[in-house]
């Protein structure tokens, strides 16, 4: 049994101009000691699909139907009471920014020691040896001197440890990182992965790793979701991603990416604007940017195709060219999104 099941998911935020469907019909699982990426510009409903897993949405956001379990238990619905248990003890998250994640008027030792004692039975003592512990995990030095420090004392780089220390300090089950290198300068974002790298491996927990960065997608994930107006439209291992991508929107994607070998020549950015979420297209979310669109991507949205056991996409012109290959019927499609 996987370790983390999201099964067609669905999350609005209701406003006063209408409901906004941040994410639609979401669905993957993660094996334990794994790494997930989640890739896709501003907007495409990845740190949304984080939050609904934690529950821990804005005011006016709302998971619509769908599940999400962990260890086979289910989560939706399941009551704030159930949430406290899981957040921190089974599930914890690094958020985007560190310079304002931590409270400013709070020291560090104070705040990491009150999330620990939050969600385990510690006292205050050994939540203080826990903390001092966590610093010197995360290779922050003089951990017991910096304990009495604030926030404004640390640099952007020691305060994302400092996150990193406090989202692992109850020992998850699985670590969910939105843009963790966020703000930082590209040094510290290499350290940091890197040291993610290294306390996934000695603690065996799985990670979901949100970035729009395919270079940090390449350093460290084993499988990789493409999202696109809130829903899939690919997914596969990161080798399959980077080097057999099936969406268009993947390909746009891989051709933005700056290369050592095509010095001097121009980026292909992807075309357009983003889709307005109050307004979703009845065809392909992607069609308005899309080079390759056909009339069919307009009014009907690709069935799933399978690419190989590990790789899916729902795109209707690769599902043309695997057909012209004589690789694919339509009947080896699959409604849906389903795994």
């Amino acid at each position: 049994m996987a370790l983390l099941e999201v099964k067609d998911l669905h999350t609005s935020f209701f406003t006063d101009a209408g409901e906004v469907k941040a994410v639609n019909g979401v669905s993957f699982e993660l094996e334990r000691g794994k790494v997930l990426g989640i890739v896709g510009e501003s907007g495409s409903g990845k740190s949304v699909t984080a939050y609904s897993i934690m529950q821990i949405l804005a005011g006016t956001g709302k998971i619509v139907s769908g599940s999400v379990k962990i260890d086979g238990q289910e989560l939706v619905n399941s009551g704030e009471k159930v949430m406290k248990t899981v957040r921190g003890n089974k599930i914890s998250i690094i958020f985007q920014d560190p310079m304002t994640s931590l409270n400013p008027t709070y020291t560090i030792g104070k705040q990491l020691m009150e999330a620990i004692m939050l969600h385990t039975d510690r006292n205050k003592k050994q939540a203080y040896d826990r903390a001092v512990e966590m610093l010197r995990l995360v290779n922050v030095n003089e951990p017991e001197k910096r304990m009495k420090q604030y926030p404004f004392e640390f640099s952007g780089g020691m305060r994302q440890r400092v996150m990193i220390a406090m989202a692992l300090a109850c020992e998850p089950d699985i670590l969910i990182a939105d843009e963790p290198t966020t703000a930082l300068d590209v040094t510290i974002q290499a350290q940091i992965l890197e040291l993610m790298g290294t306390l996934q491996k000695e603690l065996g927990m799985a990670i979901i790793m949100i970035t729009h960065d395919l270079g940090v997608v390449a350093q460290m994930c084993d499988e990789v979701i493409v999202m696109y107006a809130g829903s899939i439209c690919e997914k596969g291992t990161a080798d399959e991603i980077f080097y057999t991508p099936g969406h268009e929107y993947t390909k746009g994607l891989m051709r933005s990416i700056p290369s050592t070998t095509s010095a001097g020549t121009k980026l292909q950015p992807i075309t357009g604007t983003p889709i307005d979420l109050l307004n979703m297209p009845k065809g392909c979310p992607f069609a308005p940017r899309c080079d390759g669109a056909m009339k069919i991507c307009l009014t009907e949205r690709a069935p799933v195709t399978d690419l190989s056991s590990t790789h899916w996409s729902a795109c209707w012109q690769c599902i043309k060219e695997m057909a012209e290959k004589g690789e694919i019927t339509l009947s080896d499609t699959k409604e849906g999104g389903e795994e």
